[in-house]
């Protein structure tokens, strides 16, 4: 396989929000994203996936560069993006762009459709206006909308085509990777398929890598090659796809996955739920060591207290029927 296009190395983004202390001398954090690594090769749709409050969007914002982060590496062709300067990061941003979770708050009211897809070819001083306005309908024309929309309002459209018009501005500047943050979580179900597929055409005819952000495990397994499943900030497991869904090897991915619903009325009956005790610590003071430990039906079985102790290394990890290349975060054996 080629070298990966985008990297993850140890990312964090740890937010202050306090101090703590009888003097108030304590900065207090919000660990948000802690340690966070993974591939993503060109063309490849990567999940990342978790419950609410992981640290999914978080993660995908420092990528991009909305937050500078804490510690760690986010790697474009070798590049370490953290180390630019806002004028070494502008061509990186024409290369990776970003679709939004909400098509309602993330295309400005008061600008046409238009305008919306062209600013961004304004401040990378693309063409001449009427080239802009040109590439403009034909990016309409591609996530499937009427090119004579150009001078409508976000508000004179559905949910599911500002998310068209969303997905149109991020192609504006041709990047190589797009992040999508939950793209199709605010859509109607009948829309979310629809949004899907166009993405899907869209990877095909312009050879993109998706970084896909979300947490609905049937959306993931649709459209994604590879996951990385994130709990508390941290990424537990990545396997490809089908062995990830088929033989989870975390205790949590394990967990995460028997909570899908199945089709099957009588597969249904007989699925077993693995449920966790107790709640998702908060990342304001998450436990030591490995963070799912508090919560782990198998804690018992790793001798000692290396759970509580000591933080669990992304490793590599291999077994007969794994399908592929595999890490996990975990002190069970293989």
């Amino acid at each position: 396989m080629s070298e990966p296009l985008l990297q993850a190395r140890n990312l964090c983004k740890h937010f202050p929000v306090g101090k703590k202390g009888w003097r108030g001398n304590q900065q207090e954090w919000l660990k948000a994203v802690d340690g966070v690594s993974f591939d993503l090769h060109a063309g490849q749709t990567l999940g990342l996936v978790g419950e609410s409050g992981c640290g999914k969007s978080t993660c995908a914002r420092t990528i991009v560069g909305l937050y500078p982060p804490t510690s760690g590496q986010v790697l474009f062709e070798g590049q370490d993006l953290g180390s630019l300067n806002a004028s070494g990061w502008a061509p990186y941003r024409r290369r990776i762009q970003m679709i939004f979770q909400d098509p309602f708050a993330s295309l400005d009211p008061r600008q046409t459709v238009g305008s919306i897809l062209t600013e961004p070819m304004a401040i990378h001083n693309l063409g001449k206006p009427r080239e802009r306005r040109l590439r403009s309908m034909q990016l309409l024309e591609a996530v499937g909308l009427n090119p004579r929309h150009l001078y409508r309002y976000p508000h004179e459209f559905s949910g599911g085509q500002r998310q068209r018009i969303g997905i149109a501005r991020a192609l504006a500047l041709e990047p190589e990777v797009i992040i999508c943050d939950e793209p199709v979580s605010a859509l109607d179900v009948s829309i979310q398929a629809q949004v899907i597929n166009l993405l899907e055409e869209l990877q095909e005819r312009f050879n993109l890598a998706y970084l896909f952000i979300a947490h609905d495990l049937a959306v993931v397994r649709h459209i994604c090659q590879r996951v990385a499943v994130m709990y508390l900030g941290r990424v537990v497991e990545v396997a490809d796809r089908d062995a990830l869904f088929s033989n989870p090897s975390h205790p949590y991915t394990r967990s995460l996955m028997s909570a899908v619903p199945n089709v099957d009325p009588e597969l249904e009956r007989t699925r077993q739920r693995i449920v966790l005790s107790g709640d998702v610590p908060s990342p304001l003071d998450p436990p030591t060591g490995c963070t799912f430990h508090p919560r782990c039906p198998e804690r018992d079985q790793v001798p000692g207290d290396r759970c509580q102790r000591e933080v669990p290394a992304l490793l590599p990890y291999a077994e007969a029927d794994s399908g592929g290349s595999r890490q996990r975060s975990c002190h069970l054996e293989a």
